[in-house]
């Protein structure tokens, strides 16, 4: 028959078969790992900091140590997951507010922008996304010293959306820049890491708010 014609890999119907094996074990595999993510995530809420260990992620997943290390290195590699993760959801929030359709002007765009990712950054700001989360400039912080390249990566769709905003403005003759790569890291970096301040900073009124953030990297110093 022909569904029993032979080819290099063998007959066509186990090929099939395989493949609907593969898809199967893959699907069970993605719900283990959402299970630990979501478990991790779920300890972060409670914590408020990522100070939890492996075996309070595997008790609150319901799952086994096993299980566990068949998916992540160790804490770090979940770690990295969840900054991943955190990533991601920012980038499809500051996507959002960087495109054309949003409304308004590139300038416009680039200050809702930085704002919003002030928000994703500081624990003092509105949270988003689908857990309160640790915020994800102390997820890079935490990270970057041991996998450098694995949070460049990471970022790197962050800076991209910066980029488009910065490159934007300047074409619109709103602001002026000599170098729009160097200045979306600058703004990048100062609104991100604006958060350590804010925490070693006891009197509220001297917090750094996203508004007076997005001033100063609009008019700098004005020297």
């Amino acid at each position: 028959m022909a569904d029993e014609i032979l080819d290099d890999n063998g007959p066509a119907w186990r090929e099939r078969a395989l493949s609907r094996s593969m898809v199967a074990a893959r699907s069970r595999a993605e719900q283990r790992i959402q299970r630990f993510l979501d478990a991790a995530f779920s300890l972060i809420d409670e914590k408020g900091t990522t100070d939890f260990t492996i075996q309070e992620v595997i008790d609150r997943s319901g799952q086994s140590l096993r299980s566990f290390y068949q998916y992540f290195d160790g804490k770090d590699e979940l770690l990295l997951a969840l900054f991943e993760e955190s990533v991601r959801e920012s980038v499809d929030d500051l996507r959002t507010i960087a495109d054309p359709a949003a409304g308004g002007d590139p300038l416009g765009r680039l200050r809702a922008c930085a704002i919003r990712l002030h928000e994703w950054c500081d624990p003092s700001e509105v949270r988003r996304g689908s857990h309160n989360r640790s915020p994800i400039s102390e997820f890079s912080v935490q990270l970057a010293v041991a996998h450098p390249e694995r949070v460049t990566a990471i970022m790197a769709p962050v800076g991209a959306v910066v980029l488009g905003l910065v490159d934007e403005a300047v074409a619109a003759g709103q602001i002026s820049v000599p170098d729009t790569r160097h200045a979306a890291a600058l703004v990048q970096q100062t609104v991100m890491f604006s958060w350590f301040g804010n925490r070693i900073v006891r009197n509220p009124r001297l917090r750094v708010s996203s508004e007076d953030l997005w001033e100063f990297c609009l008019h700098g110093l004005g020297g």
